[in-house]
C-alpha cells in the first residue's frame, strides 16, 4: 500500500489497515527503524522530461577484482543518464539501464561515458520498445 502511495496520511493508512492512528504510527516506525522501508521519494515521469529513449546494455569487463569492480562502479554512479546499474552472475558482468532523450543522444552517451568507463572489454545495447511494467514495487505484494 505504502509502496505506490507514499505520501497516505496516516489516518488513510490507518483506516485501510483496520487499526487505530497509535498502533499503525508504531508499526510504521518499527518498519523504518528495521530497514524495511528505506524512505519516500517523488518518481518523476521521464518521457515528460523528454527522456523517451530507454536502452539495456550488457557490460563485460577486463578485470573483475575488486578494485576493478570498485573503479568501475564509481565511474558509473557518476553517469546521470545511468538509471540503475546491476551486476550480473552470468555471461556479462553488468546491465545498465540507461535513459535518453532520443538515439542520437543515447550513441553521445554510450561513445563519450559508457566506452570510456574502466576496464570495459564489450558492450552489447537493447533499445527498449515500451515499459510493460516499471513500476519499482517488486516484492511488495507479498507485505
Amino acid at each position: 500500500m505504502l509502496g505506490d502511495q507514499g505520501r497516505l496520511s496516516i489516518a488513510d493508512l490507518s483506516r485501510r489497515i483496520g487499526l487505530s492512528k497509535s498502533p499503525t504510527q508504531a508499526r510504521l516506525k518499527r518498519l523504518e527503524q528495521a530497514g524495511i522501508i528505506t524512505g519516500y521519494r517523488a518518481l518523476v515521469d521521464p518521457v515528460r522530461l523528454g527522456l523517451e529513449l530507454f536502452t539495456f546494455v550488457e557490460v563485460r569487463l577486463t578485470d573483475t577484482r575488486k578494485t576493478a569492480l570498485s573503479a568501475f562502479n564509481d565511474a558509473v554512479a557518476a553517469i546521470g543518464e545511468i538509471e540503475e546499474t546491476h551486476m550480473i552472475a552470468g555471461k556479462f558482468d553488468y546491465l545498465l539501464k540507461v535513459r535518453t532523450g532520443s538515439m542520437a543522444d543515447y550513441r553521445i552517451v554510450l561513445a563519450d561515458k559508457i566506452s570510456s568507463l574502466p576496464h570495459l572489454a564489450s558492450t552489447s545495447s537493447y533499445v527498449a520498445m515500451q515499459a510493460v511494467k516499471d513500476d519499482g514495487t517488486a516484492g511488495l505484494a507479498k507485505m
